[in-house]
């Protein structure tokens, strides 16, 4: 039974891009066969609390003598990793705030990103090495190469660092730019441009989940 883990991060529930292109990828692996499966973790509307000690960023075994115990926080991270552990595949919508990742989805990497339990440390455990993670990039305006603002963007290196170099994944990147100018006057010129690379990245998503 293939299963899809679907991550949405967008505070904005109806026209939200990256969530329609995460919907749409889980509605293609939905259609591969009754047998696929879609689990869909929504970190807007249940945002995952702040770790609460530097502790958990570690496995019990790893963890200094005398550490606090934090058994509610302890039992999400493992409900939170059993959930990642049994996807074989894992949708992201990730789209830019501020120049960077909504911070719901920086808690998600927090807990999810354990040296020694996800990642290699004292162990070569490395669970995740090999499955897919494909990374949906919704921006509001434009960050081409060679623009000025092209260094702007911190939206996806911070999520292929950790699911793809840490936990080895394989990653695959879709991105849209200039979705404002669905709604900002002064972007109307790039409307266009948005068009277009909506249309490709459902074509590409189309093919990865039909595909992966």
């Amino acid at each position: 039974m293939p299963v899809l883990l679907q991550l949405d991060s967008s505070i904005d529930p109806t026209t939200s891009v990256s969530r329609a292109l995460t919907a749409r990828f889980a509605d293609g692996w939905r259609a591969r066969g009754s047998d696929h499966v879609v689990v869909v973790r929504d970190l807007a509307a249940t945002p995952v609390p702040h770790l609460p000690h530097d502790s958990l960023h570690w496995p019990a075994r790893l963890r200094a003598a005398g550490a606090p115990s934090f058994p509610e926080a302890e039992a999400l991270q493992d409900a939170l990793f059993d959930e990642l552990f049994a996807a074989d595949v894992v949708v992201v919508g990730a789209p830019m705030y501020n120049y960077s990742i909504p911070s719901t989805l920086k808690t998600w990497l927090d807990y999810i990103h354990i040296p020694g339990r996800s990642t290699p440390f004292d162990t070569d455990t490395q669970p995740m090495k090999g499955r897919h993670a494909v990374i949906v990039s919704s921006r509001g305006a434009t960050y081409d190469a060679g623009s000025a603002t092209a260094d702007w963007d911190h939206t996806v290196p911070p999520i292929e660092i950790i699911l793809g170099t840490a936990l080895g994944m394989e990653l695959d990147v879709v991105t849209v730019s200039r979705t404002l100018s669905r709604t900002v006057p002064t972007m109307a010129g790039e409307r266009d441009r948005f068009d277009a690379e909506l249309s490709a990245a459902e074509q590409r998503l189309d093919e990865l989940a039909a595909s992966i």
